[in-house]
C-alpha cells in the first residue's frame, strides 16, 4: 500500500519513509509544499501522514482540500499537544492524531489499524491527476482550481479510460466496448454526444481542448 508523507522536517520524513519501506509500504515524501494536492492525487495513496506546521499552507488547509475530493485516511503528526489542535484536526476529517516525538512502532500500529478498518469495508478510491486536474473515479467528480463538477456514469467511464491512457489514442471501438460491453447497443452518434457533453463540462472548468480528437482513429488526453 502507498502512504504519502507531508512533513517538512527532512530528518523525520526520511525516518518515517525508511520505516515504512521495512514494513513493505511504498512511502512517498511530498516534494513541493505548494502542490500537495496535485502530488497526492498523482500518487493516489491509501493513507496520508500530515504535519500541521508546513511552508505556505498548514496541514489544516491541505486536509480540508483533500477532503473535498477524497476520503483517504489522514493521520496528523504534530508537536502541538493541546486539545484545540487535536479537535480541529478531527473536525476537518482527520482519522487520528499523534504527537511528536513519537515511537515509530506506535505510528506503524496506528497506520495498520486504520488501513484494516478502512479497506476491509471499501476500496481506496481511484484518483487520477493530470496538469492540475484531479479525477475521482469512485464518485465521478473532476476538480480543477478549487472547482468541482460531477460527471454521469458514462462520461466518467470515458474520462477514466482516456486518463489511464494519457498520450495514447483510445479508439472509438475500445471506448464503446468499455462502456457497453458490446457494440450491438451503441453507435458512433451516442459516443460522439457523450464526448461532447464531457468536453463542455471540461471547458466550463477552463480546460478547453483537454480531450483531442484524432480523425478516423479516436480520442486522447495529451501527456
Amino acid at each position: 500500500m502507498k502512504i504519502f508523507i507531508v512533513e517538512d522536517d527532512a530528518v523525520i520524513a526520511h525516518k518515517i519513509q525508511q520505516h515504512l519501506i521495512k514494513w513493505n509500504f511504498d512511502g512517498q515524501i511530498v516534494k513541493d509544499f505548494q502542490q500537495v494536492l496535485s502530488e497526492m492525487a498523482a500518487f493516489d495513496p491509501q493513507l496520508i501522514l500530515m504535519d500541521i506546521s508546513l511552508p505556505f499552507f498548514d496541514g489544516y488547509y491541505w486536509c480540508n482540500e483533500i477532503r473535498k475530493i477524497s476520503k483517504v485516511p489522514i493521520i496528523f503528526i504534530s508537536s502541538a499537544m493541546d486539545n484545540m489542535n487535536i479537535l480541529r484536526a478531527i473536525e476537518l476529517g482527520a482519522d487520528d492524531y499523534i504527537t511528536k516525538p513519537f515511537d515509530l512502532e506506535i505510528l506503524m500500529a496506528k497506520i495498520q489499524a486504520i488501513l484494516r478498518r478502512t479497506y476491509d469495508f471499501g476500496d481506496s478510491g481511484n484518483l487520477l491527476e493530470h496538469q492540475g486536474l484531479i479525477f475521482n473515479a469512485s464518485n465521478f467528480t473532476i476538480t480543477y482550481q478549487n472547482e468541482t463538477i460531477e460527471l454521469t456514469k458514462n462520461e466518467a467511464k470515458i474520462f477514466q479510460k482516456l486518463m489511464e491512457n494519457k498520450g495514447k489514442i483510445v479508439t472509438r471501438k475500445k471506448l464503446m466496448l468499455f462502456l457497453w460491453e458490446s457494440e450491438s447497443y451503441v453507435d458512433d452518434s451516442v459516443l460522439y454526444t457523450t464526448i461532447n457533453r464531457l468536453r463542455k463540462k471540461l471547458t466550463d472548468l477552463g480546460l478547453q481542448g483537454f480531450i483531442v480528437t484524432k480523425k478516423g482513429e479516436g480520442y486522447l488526453v495529451e501527456s
